[in-house]
């Protein structure tokens, strides 16, 4: 289920398993060429249970989170269909910051201390009284953008006006959450998870402001790397996390299948939560399914079914850089040819985001165009390989940041921006 990147990325990798044939709703061009793409919305949870049912589907895997919080998996469960992915109330993980946060406390997850608004006018008088830099966060799903870090008073008292009051994500914002700001190094750790049993992935780091040096406005994610880099005993204590939230889960009457995603971030206090996401993330399954080695599907079935997945990673790192329409996140033009795909550097991956075809040929047709992922024995070598991936491909007004994974992320606060007529002189 799905059209973007991640749902390429997860579509490559489950074919690899022996025997698959793989349908896509919808789909986009650069999944088509793995599997066959049906012409439905992936919320239209009645329609595909019975599509899946009529082509006898053993497995159907979604990848954005609207469907589940919408309850597909719950439809399908209905009709004993099998789905990867939680059901509906599993889903308020990530479908409603509120619940999330409040979960975290209940369960003694350590995360940042927060206070929940109803309305402007409480939130405005909280953030008067704040003390230091705070992050605004709507309640409800906003496509990654309903987060804002606030550094000043006005900035805070911005954010809080644009969700509550000008609802620029819609009832996404009826409520927020404004918690203190975290400082440290940052992780996505996903994990495979049914019940109780937890499995997790290795991992990732992801990129989430506009331009270089983190700079720039909040956006879906412009570039992961993976394994992100973390020192000894992190990585099991962010496990431990993970099984004590889906233990918490399990009491609740909310048990949890699927993959379960934490953002992290690593303080001098030690790990904390910044959120937990449904699904898995875009774009960090765009380096992390390129290093698992193995079956894919029969991982997923086996985590459905309370068994331990085999899962072995490859002696390898990888980068994502995420190729842009100008303008994102912001207001963007689409329908721009793309020049530059039919032939991809050795050890260098192309995952198709926002990509139409018109009159036999590729176009633009998202925010988030294209994911080019490069592979090596080492972070640097794999981010050289994703670079010169990108070097080949152009389109008007194509922006990325140049430091995904690179050692300084303060050197150069510029965002890559690359218009057709200037491709020559760029690369």
């Amino acid at each position: 289920m799905g059209s973007g990147g991640r749902e390429h990325a997860l579509a490559w990798r489950l074919v690899q398993s022996g025997g698959v044939k793989a349908y896509a709703a919808p789909g986009n061009p650069g999944i088509a060429s793995v599997a066959t793409c049906l012409p439905v919305a992936p919320t239209d949870a009645t329609a595909l249970a019975s599509i899946a049912a009529d082509l006898r589907i053993d497995l159907t895997v979604v990848g954005p989170e609207a469907p589940l919080a919408a309850g597909l998996a719950d439809v399908f469960a209905a009709r004993g269909l099998r789905v990867f992915g939680p059901t509906a109330a599993a889903a308020q993980i990530e479908a409603s910051k509120v619940f999330a946060k409040s979960l975290m406390r209940r369960w003694q997850i350590p995360t940042a201390d927060f206070e929940v608004f109803d309305g402007a006018e409480e939130a405005l008088a909280y953030l008067r009284r704040a003390r230091g830099p705070v992050v605004v966060k709507a309640d409800g799903l906003a496509a990654g953008k309903g987060v804002v870090v606030a550094h000043t008073v006005d900035e805070a008292e911005t954010a809080v006006a644009d969700l509550m009051v000008r609802r620029v994500h819609g009832p996404a914002g009826a409520r927020v959450v404004i918690e203190e700001c975290l400082q440290g190094e940052e992780a996505s750790v996903l994990a495979l998870v049914c019940g109780e049993r937890v499995w997790p992935l290795v991992p990732a780091r992801d990129y989430k402001r506009a331009g270089d040096g983190d700079c720039g406005s909040n956006t879906g994610g412009m570039g992961a790397i993976a394994p992100a880099p973390m020192a000894d005993g992190v990585h099991q204590q962010i496990a431990e996390m993970l099984e004590r939230v889906a233990a918490g889960m399990v009491r609740e009457g909310r048990p949890y299948a699927g993959v379960l995603y934490a953002g992290i971030m690593v303080t001098a206090d030690g790990p904390k939560v910044l959120e937990f996401n449904c699904r898995f993330g875009d774009p960090e399954a765009q380096v992390i399914l390129p290093l698992l080695e193995g079956d894919l599907t029969g991982a997923m079935l086996d985590t459905l079914e309370a068994r331990r997945p085999s899962l072995r990673w490859r002696d390898a790192a990888a980068a994502c850089v995420v190729l842009a329409s100008g303008g994102y996140p912001g207001s963007y033009h689409t329908g721009c040819v793309i020049n530059g795909l039919a032939s991809p550097p050795a050890d260098a991956l192309v995952f198709h985001a926002g990509t139409a075809t018109r009159d036999g040929q590729l176009i633009t047709a998202g925010g988030r165009v294209l994911n080019v992922v490069g592979l090596g024995p080492t972070l640097d070598q794999a981010r050289e390989r994703a670079y010169a991936g990108v070097s080949r491909i152009t389109f008007d007004g194509m922006q990325y940041r140049t430091d995904i994974g690179g050692r300084s992320q303060a050197t150069d606060r510029r965002t890559a921006v690359l218009v057709s007529e200037e491709a020559q002189s760029h690369a």
